[in-house]
């Protein structure tokens, strides 16, 4: 994609109700504020947030959907300023707990879901010290490579769920080093907003 990707673009790219879109344009405008005071997200991909950030969160919808669990439970590992899990939770796509060791980008979080009126559960810790039931999906962006985020999600997960993780040009050679531990089933998806980048929804996961 090129050119201006604005909230306009957005909403036609994902068809999203009026009221989902001032919601969305709520968060983001909340996040240029802060922004200015604490490194929500890298200050170089402000310009292009909608796409960068908020399109290519908004793309797990529909492998979210495709997975036919009716309003799963989520969590979203390493959630830092709400990708993907804010924008998955105003979009009404599942129930989601997001989680973060960094407790500034919590408290933003906090006020997210205040502004939107979004219903999520916020938690402050290392993704190594969590203790939760498992759910139905779990997610990740760009919070830590493939093998460590299996390691992360394992005791997140019951024998149906399912992993979706956004990935970058580094892929391949991360699946290759998780294989040597793991086995699962996995579907690779082309990500809408970077052609180098993939999507993986990852099943029936198990130590080796």
């Amino acid at each position: 994609m090129s050119g201006l990707f604005d909230a306009a673009a957005f909403a036609q790219a994902t068809d999203v109700s009026r009221e989902t879109l001032t919601k969305l344009e709520a968060y983001a405008a909340l996040l240029e504020k802060w922004q200015r005071q604490i490194n929500l997200v890298s200050k170089a991909t402000i310009p292009d947030l909608w796409q960068r950030h908020m399109l290519d969160s908004a793309q797990l919808s529909s492998l979210i959907e495709d997975l036919d669990c009716e309003n799963p439970s989520c969590i979203d590992m390493g959630t830092g300023a709400g990708f993907p899990g804010m924008v998955l939770a105003i979009m009404g796509v599942g129930q989601w707990t997001l989680v973060d060791s960094d407790s500034r980008k919590v408290v933003f979080l906090q006020e997210a879901a205040r502004v939107t009126q979004t219903a999520v559960q916020l938690i402050t810790s290392r993704l190594e010290d969590l203790a939760l039931e498992p759910v139905d999906i779990v997610t990740a962006r760009a919070c830590a490579p493939l093998v460590v985020l299996l390691g992360y999600a394992a005791p997140l997960m019951h024998a149906h769920s399912t992993a979706i993780f956004l990935k970058g040009q580094s892929v391949d050679a991360e699946l290759e080093t998780a294989r040597k531990d793991w086995d699962f089933q996995i579907e690779a998806y082309d990500s809408v907003t970077d052609p180098s980048a993939k999507i993986l929804r990852i099943q029936r996961l198990r130590r080796v």
